[in-house]
């Protein structure tokens, strides 16, 4: 039996900085996530995507923010159990939770955060007959590692932003990149779309619209497709085929929780993003309230809270003191706030 203060469901970016507010908190956190590795879908989906709105960070890649994330962390000695998904819950006489995974690991937990992002993810799959068959074998529905293309032919199918970035990503890295898509018109920024058309016109990307992808060739590989334009078939070559339709999230075994949803979210309190189950907490994109917004510093901003309650739960009647770590340093501050300003008195003579 795992045993630890706060139980995060959940190893990506707000389940990551959860593990360092609490950590200020001198509590304890162990992580419970489905895939094999932290970072959630900034390790999964798009690690090499840049994200641009963490303050203090004009420009980062979503993986190195998963890396940063951890090395604030590591000093609160976290733990972690990857690769499993939380399965059930149950609430025990003394108020605390036992949450067991899909393979039999046990949890003990006064306090459980929920930080699932959206759930689980299923990638949205077009529908041809044989591609399940190539699943791993030049078809995949997301981009883990860019270099894995270089140097090849590769066929992307979409019109959204993950389509249009990962053809002007792979522009220079593939050996010739082509993007189908069933409209004229495409779903993403307008940079990214202009982009696009200028690197078609540069000879760096082959756009083929209006059409759709109905086959796929090949023995033990992907070695070709058949795009259907208008009333014209077209055969191309190609060693990967990666249609970007989007995923559809789902909550999974967490739906079943006993947790009060609203389109496929959880509904949570403002005060602290507790639940409808005392001592249950959603924070990051799997909760909802009125004026949501599902931005990564949002999670930040709510997982911080929700540790100043989960500290009072387990400390009651115990006043806690916001130090700020430009005082108290990461380890903490054990004295007194005389003590304290005498310290950054001290520090500045």
């Amino acid at each position: 039996m795992i045993q630890t203060d706060i139980l995060i469901i959940g190893a990506g970016p707000t389940g990551l900085f959860t593990v360092f507010e609490a950590g200020l908190l001198k509590l304890r956190c162990h992580l419970i996530d489905a895939l094999p590795q932290p970072g959630g879908q900034c390790s999964e989906l798009y690690p090499k995507k840049p994200i641009y709105d963490i303050p203090g960070l004009p420009e980062i890649l979503a993986g190195d923010l998963t890396t940063n994330l951890l090395e604030q962390g590591k000093q609160f000695q976290p733990g972690f159990t990857l690769g499993e998904r939380a399965e059930t819950i149950e609430k025990q006489d003394d108020g605390s939770f036992i949450i067991t995974t899909n393979k039999g690991t046990k949890h003990q937990a006064p306090i459980v955060a929920i930080a699932g992002g959206l759930g689980s993810f299923e990638p949205r799959k077009p529908l041809i007959e044989n591609i399940a068959n190539y699943e791993d074998k030049g078809v995949a529905y997301f981009i883990k590692d860019p270099e894995v293309y270089r140097n090849k032919r590769v066929v992307i199918s979409g019109g959204g932003d993950s389509a249009l970035d990962w053809c002007i990503f792979l522009a220079d890295i593939a050996s010739e990149v082509t993007l189908i898509h069933r409209r004229n018109e495409f779903r993403g920024a307008l940079d990214s779309v202009e982009r696009v058309q200028e690197l078609k016109l540069l000879g760096k990307i082959n756009l083929i619209t209006p059409a759709e992808v109905v086959e796929i060739h090949g023995d033990d590989h992907v070695e070709a497709i058949t795009v259907k334009k208008g009333d014209e078939n077209i055969h191309l070559e190609t060693d990967y085929f990666i249609p970007l339709f989007g995923l559809t999230p789902k909550l999974g075994p967490i739906g079943n929780w006993g947790l009060e949803i609203e389109k496929n979210a959880i509904k949570v309190d403002t005060l602290d993003y507790q639940t409808n189950i005392p001592g249950i907490f959603a924070i990051g994109d799997v909760n909802t309230y009125e004026g949501k917004l599902k931005l990564i510093l949002c999670g930040f901003h709510e997982a911080t809270l929700m540790c100043q309650s989960a500290y009072k739960i387990l400390n009651p009647g115990k006043k806690y003191v916001l130090k700020y770590t430009t005082v108290s340093g990461i380890n903490g501050f054990d004295g007194t706030r005389k003590e304290a300003e005498k310290a950054v008195v001290k520090a500045i003579i």
